[in-house]
């Protein structure tokens, strides 16, 4: 979506990391390499390897500032509601990654090289999956159109480090609440005309509208959804006086492109049942929770929500987690004991009822929990990470880290999943493979050579096995050339 933060999204970088036994997909295809390809000084302004790299730096800068929301269960489900509506781009092959921001306006971002973020507030703003998906699928248009990549050779030639310390500039004012401290952070990176940079045209905002419909529907989401969602903030507009919501601000809404969203979802078969996902009613919740400020008594909120009565799934699931972050996990764990059996599908429940007996004291009925989910849900994400927190607290640190690498061999880890496999091999004794991990979480920031340096210490480890001391070395090998190609290609386009 459009404006001077709309052109960007903030997500992480995932390079998966290349675990026990051999190197996951990368950008460069099945079993390919995991470092961005480099391409030729000759081909376009900016290719997209170039928007690869162009979106892990600036991301890399906002991880810095904290701005990104580091919830293994809210990333897996933003994940699986993006993978689903980008499957519908014909060029299906493109990676993307979506995450949460730290942010409680209402707005979403699409950084290059597929990278695409929300603001928490979006998702707690939508009142239906499908309005959440309308944003999310215009994000997407955005990247399948390469509208930054026009954009930026509408601008003339800038070393992509110099674009990008400008584009997280931008967006970590707007962050910070925009303002006076936006425009300093532009003029620090190169001056406020710089700002026209980020800028989406009316075109591209109306091309991301009619794209992205298609992908709603093609996903199997009521179409109308984005208009309907453009709709509620421009209500909003008109309702709160002098505050224009973020959203509305960096994606320009009128009475035109509303009716014209609407008339282009009119095209579609809207489907005759769309009912929310069970998910996205518990994600919702979780979210008002645990970004809730600390003076907040949310126990009180949700039982006065519920107040003679039962409560909806959400409301039942928001109160326990309410409790446990209040201390009274004993009460938590009755909530969720009933939930379980009620919604014996939901990875959330289990994973919110282990943690709940772990926590409060119960740590065998709580590991005993998470085992049983492991075998219903095998390589789930948030509740393998969170089984792994468990088990390392529990002092079964080698247990954890095995459970760790089985999943992120199959699965693209985040960096923080990567940090915590390093800090699960550093408890279970292996200095090795810590040090190993480690370096794979700087690659997955973008800072090469302090990865370079940590599979130095990694080699200089003892009792290290063949086929360790085999995997560190190439993946220095790799690192070292991909640098030394890097170099060169910078000297060639100075020239």
């Amino acid at each position: 979506m459009g404006g001077a933060a709309g052109a960007l999204a903030l997500t992480l970088a995932v390079m998966p990391i290349a675990l026990a036994q051999g190197t996951i997909d990368g950008p460069g295809g099945a079993g390919g390499s995991d470092l961005p390809d480099i391409g030729s000084p000759s081909s376009a302004v900016i290719t997209e390897s170039d928007e690869y790299r162009l979106g892990a730096q600036i991301v890399r800068s906002l991880r810095d500032q904290k701005a990104i929301l580091d919830d293994p269960e809210v990333n897996e489900y933003l994940q699986s509601l993006g993978t689903r509506l980008a499957a519908q781009a014909p060029e299906g092959n493109r990676k993307f990654t979506f995450f949460p921001v730290r942010e409680g306006t209402i707005n979403a971002f699409a950084l290059p090289g597929g990278f695409i973020g929300v603001n928490y507030g979006t998702v707690l703003a939508s009142r239906s999956e499908s309005e959440l998906a309308g944003v999310i699928g215009h994000e997407i248009a955005h990247v399948t159109q390469r509208h930054m990549a026009r954009t930026y050779r509408a601008q003339g030639q800038q070393s992509i480090a110099q674009t990008a310390a400008i584009l997280a500039a931008v967006l970590i004012g707007a962050i910070a609440g925009g303002g006076d401290a936006m425009q300093g952070a532009i003029a620090i990176a190169q001056g406020a005309a710089a700002q026209q940079q980020v800028n989406f045209t009316r075109a591209n905002e109306y091309e991301a509208d009619r794209v992205g419909i298609g992908f709603v529907a093609g996903a199997g989401f009521d179409p109308s959804g984005m208009a309907t969602f453009f709709e509620e903030m421009s209500r909003r507009q008109g309702l709160a006086g002098q505050y224009v919501p973020e959203m509305i601000q960096t994606h320009p809404v009128n009475s035109n492109r509303i009716a014209e969203a609407r008339a282009r979802a009119a095209q579609y078969e809207h489907p005759k049942s769309n009912p929310d996902s069970q998910t996205y009613e518990l994600i919702r919740e979780r979210l008002r929770v645990i970004t809730a400020p600390k003076e907040t008594d949310m126990v009180a909120s949700y039982k006065k929500q519920t107040e003679g009565r039962e409560g909806s799934l959400g409301q039942r699931y928001g109160l326990a987690l309410a409790l446990m972050a209040s201390g009274r996990n004993q009460e938590a764990a009755k909530i969720l004991y009933q939930l379980v059996d009620e919604h014996e599908n939901l990875t959330l429940l289990y994973a919110a009822l282990a943690q709940a007996e772990t926590q409060g004291g119960l740590v065998n009925d709580g590991l005993a929990t998470f085992a049983k989910a492991n075998a219903l849900f095998p390589r789930n994400v948030p509740l393998s990470v969170r089984y792994a927190e468990s088990l390392m607290a529990a002092g079964k640190a080698k247990e954890a880290h095995m459970l760790l690498l089985d999943v992120f061999n199959n699965t693209a880890p985040t960096p923080e999943q990567i940090q915590l496999t390093a800090l699960a091999a550093s408890a279970a004794g292996d200095t090795g493979d810590a040090y190993y991990y480690m370096s794979e979480y700087h690659i997955s920031s973008g800072d090469l050579p302090l990865a370079v340096q940590q599979l130095e210490l990694a080699l200089r480890s003892p009792n290290l096995t063949v086929v360790q001391r085999q995997r560190f070395r190439a993946r220095l090998d790799e690192l070292r050339d991909y640098l030394a190609t890097t170099r060169i290609r910078n000297v060639s386009r100075q020239q």
